[in-house]
C-alpha cells in the first residue's frame, strides 16, 4: 500500500499566507462563487490537501488563484512596463464581499517575524506617504503613481504587517495599510484593471477589519460601488452603496452626503427613480448642513454634489439637465480639486453636449481637454480621448469636428 506524502510545496505557500485552515477554505470558496460555481470547503478539506490529497481537477486553478491573490498582489504592478497584466482579471458582479463581523480580527493569525519590531513611528511614516501617493494620482493619473504605490506596499508595508508590535501599533498599521491598499485599487480602476482593483479592494476590507477601522471599511465599499456604477452595473452598485451606508460608523453630514450621493447614482442606474431622487435630496440636505470638508477621506462638497446630480439625471434620461449640473460642478470647483477628474468630467460634458446636438460646444470642450491631456498618465483619460474620433465621425463635413478629431488622433498616436 502506497503511503501518501505531504504536499510540501502547498504547505510552504500556506505558511507564507498566514492563513488559518478556515481562512484558506473561505478564500477558495469565495473564488468559486465569483466563477459561478459555489463551493463549501472547510478546514478538514485543506488539511487533507496539505497531507497529499489532490483537490478535484476543476478546483485546482481556484486554489492557485487564491494563493496568488494572497501572496503576489502588488508585485506585478511594480513594473512600469506591466502591459501584459493591466487587464488581469475581469470585473465580477458576483464578487463576495466580506461583512464587517467577518473581517474583524481576520488577520490576527498572521505569522509574526520575531526579528523585526515596529512602533508608532513606522505607522506615522505610512500615512503621509499614502497621502503623497494620492496627490500624485490626483495630479498625474494612476499609470504614473500605481507602480510607486505597489512598490511601497510590497517592499515596506507588507513586512511591517508581519513584524512584531504592540496590539495598538499593529491595529494602527493594519488600518494604514488598508487605506494604501484601497488607494492602489483606485489607481487600478483608473487604468481599467478592474479585476485587479477588486482584489485590492477586498484586501483593503480585510485590513480595515483587522485594524478595527470601520470608516475605511465604509469608504472602500463606497469606492467599489463607484467602480460598479462607472461600468454600468446598477444593481451591484446599489448593493455596495447600501452596504457602505449600513457599515458607516458615523452620521456626520459630510459622511451622509458621501454615501447617499453614491446611493443616488447607483439607484438611478438600476432604474429605481424614486430611491435615486430621495437619496439625492438627502445628499443635498447633508451638504447644506456640513460646515467643513475636513475629516472625510474623499471629502464631499457642493461641487461633488453637482457631479452626482449630473450622473443621476443622465442615468434617468435627462441629458440636458445633466449638462446643466456638470456646468454647475465646474463653477463650484476650487483650486484643490484634482486635475484628472477635471478632464474626465469635461470629457463627459463634451459627450453629452454632442448627444443633444450641440456639436460646436462639444468640440470646444474637447479641445480644452486635449490641450491638457498630454500631462496626464491616466488609462481612463486614454480611453476617453480614444473615443473622440469615432464619436465625431458622423460630422466629418464640419470643420470644427474634423479638426478636433484629427487633434485627438495625433495625441493617441504619440
Amino acid at each position: 500500500m502506497t503511503t501518501r506524502q505531504p504536499n510540501a510545496g502547498l504547505e510552504r505557500l500556506y505558511r507564507q499566507s498566514g492563513w488559518t485552515l478556515r481562512q484558506f477554505a473561505q478564500a477558495v470558496n469565495r473564488i468559486g462563487t465569483e466563477r459561478g460555481t459555489p463551493l463549501t470547503y472547510t478546514q478538514p478539506s485543506i488539511h487533507q490537501w496539505l497531507q497529499g490529497h489532490m483537490p478535484r481537477e476543476a478546483v485546482r486553478p481556484l486554489v492557485l488563484e487564491a494563493l496568488s491573490r494572497k501572496l503576489h498582489l502588488g508585485r506585478e504592478d511594480m513594473d512600469p512596463s506591466r502591459r501584459s497584466v493591466l487587464g488581469v482579471g475581469l470585473f465580477s458582479v458576483a464578487l463576495t464581499i466580506p461583512g464587517w463581523p467577518d473581517v474583524v480580527g481576520r488577520m490576527n493569525a498572521m505569522r509574526v517575524d520575531p526579528q523585526r519590531r515596529i512602533g508608532p513611528s513606522e505607522v506615522q511614516a505610512v500615512t503621509p506617504m499614502t497621502e503623497r501617493l494620492s496627490d500624485l494620482d490626483d495630479e498625474f493619473g494612476g499609470r504614473y503613481a500605481r507602480p510607486m504605490a505597489a512598490a511601497f506596499l510590497v517592499n515596506t508595508v507588507a513586512p511591517y504587517l508581519r513584524a512584531d508590535a504592540s496590539s495598538e501599533t499593529r491595529k494602527s498599521m493594519m488600518a494604514a495599510a488598508a487605506l494604501l491598499c484601497y488607494l492602489t485599487g483606485w489607481m487600478a480602476v483608473d487604468e481599467g484593471a478592474h479585476g485587479r482593483a477588486q482584489q485590492y479592494y477586498v484586501k483593503s476590507l480585510e485590513l480595515a477589519g483587522a485594524g478595527n477601522d470601520p470608516t475605511t471599511y465604509c469608504h472602500v465599499l463606497r469606492g467599489m460601488s463607484v467602480q460598479a456604477a462607472d461600468l454600468g452595473h446598477g444593481t451591484p452598485a446599489v448593493r455596495l452603496a447600501n452596504a457602505a451606508a449600513d457599515a458607516s460608523p458615523e452620521s456626520s453630514p459630510r459622511m451622509r452626503a458621501f454615501i447617499t450621493g453614491q446611493q443616488a447614482h447607483a439607484y438611478a442606474l438600476a432604474g429605481e427613480k424614486t430611491n435615486a431622487l430621495n437619496s439625492l435630496r438627502e445628499a443635498e440636505r447633508a451638504v447644506n448642513q456640513a460646515e467643513s470638508r475636513l475629516g472625510t477621506f474623499g471629502g464631499f462638497s457642493s461641487a461633488t454634489l453637482a457631479y452626482a446630480t449630473a450622473q443621476v439625471r443622465h442615468a434617468l434620461g435627462d441629458t440636458k439637465g445633466s449638462i446643466a449640473s456638470l456646468n454647475d460642478h465646474f463653477t463650484l470647483r476650487d483650486s484643490t480639486d484634482m486635475q484628472r477628474t477635471k478632464l474626465v468630467f469635461s470629457s463627459l460634458l463634451a459627450e453629452r453636449q454632442l448627444e443633444v446636438g450641440h456639436l460646436e460646444a462639444a468640440c470646444a470642450t474637447w479641445n480644452a481637454v486635449l490641450d491638457e491631456y498630454p500631462g496626464i498618465h491616466s488609462g481612463r483619460m486614454d480611453r476617453q480621448v480614444a473615443k473622440i474620433p469615432s464619436l465625431l465621425s458622423p460630422y466629418r463635413s464640419n470643420s470644427a469636428a474634423r479638426q478636433t478629431s484629427e487633434h485627438a488622433r495625433e495625441l493617441i498616436a504619440k
